[in-house]
């Protein structure tokens, strides 16, 4: 086993969840620090308020794919004699990487944002049906609440149900593995933390919502 190609895939990953959109965004095209304004989240969200919708989907977009494209290209870096589940739990590792690189990014000052959108590219990599499904939730719930911030956090508590079950219901699925069924668990606790503050100013009725209903009413 060459431990070394193993380790440049790590740190491959790493760096490609260090490279800090919204920041690289903000500065290059509007000469704005995001992390200085709004919520201060160096993530889609803010940008969209801050910068508009379509630098927002840019930035998610972008994202998204970085987090899907740490995990295909682990593959590269995984020796040959490895099994199944060694290859899932490489790239499991190789996820978890891309999502702290995308936190605290090198090419920033390791001030990143809170990493829902590369979250969504790696889940998409490993459980792509499982992940439609989790969407599906999440579009649900920001519908009716307007809220990203409870729309992420619900989300994110239903997706180890749905790895669990959903292959239950389609029988062609492959149930997980225990490193991504591991993963998916860890996302459940791991996005309400990091959503503490959205939490409380949810509880306190001060949480901004991704888009106001136009005001209908007469002058």
């Amino acid at each position: 086993m060459d431990v070394s190609l193993l380790a440049a895939g790590v740190v491959l990953a790493y760096l490609l969840g260090s490279i800090p959109t919204s920041v690289w965004v903000g500065r290059v095209f509007f000469k704005t620090d995001v992390r200085k304004h709004g919520s201060g989240n160096a993530g889609a969200t803010n940008v969209m308020r801050i910068l508009g919708w379509k630098a927002g989907v840019f930035v998610l977009v972008f994202d998204v794919l970085k987090g899907a494209l740490a995990v295909f290209l682990s593959d590269y870096f995984t020796p040959d004699d490895f099994i199944h589940s060694r290859k899932i739990d490489y790239n499991v590792i190789c996820a978890v990487m891309a999502v702290v690189g995308h936190i605290y990014p090198v090419f920033a000052g390791f001030k990143g944002g809170k990493g829902v959108a590369t979250l969504t590219g790696i889940m998409f990599a490993l459980l792509p049906c499982e992940t439609g499904a989790a969407c599906a939730v999440f579009l649900i719930v920001i519908l009716i609440t307007r809220y990203v911030s409870l729309s992420s956090i619900i989300t994110a508590i239903s997706y180890p149900l749905i790895v669990a079950f959903l292959p239950a219901f389609f029988p062609s699925l492959h149930p997980a593995e225990l490193s991504e069924m591991i993963f998916s668990g860890a996302i459940a606790i791991f996005i309400p933390i990091i959503h503490l503050k959205n939490i409380k100013r949810l509880l306190n009725g001060e949480e901004a919502k991704l888009f106001r209903k136009k005001n209908t009413s007469a002058p």
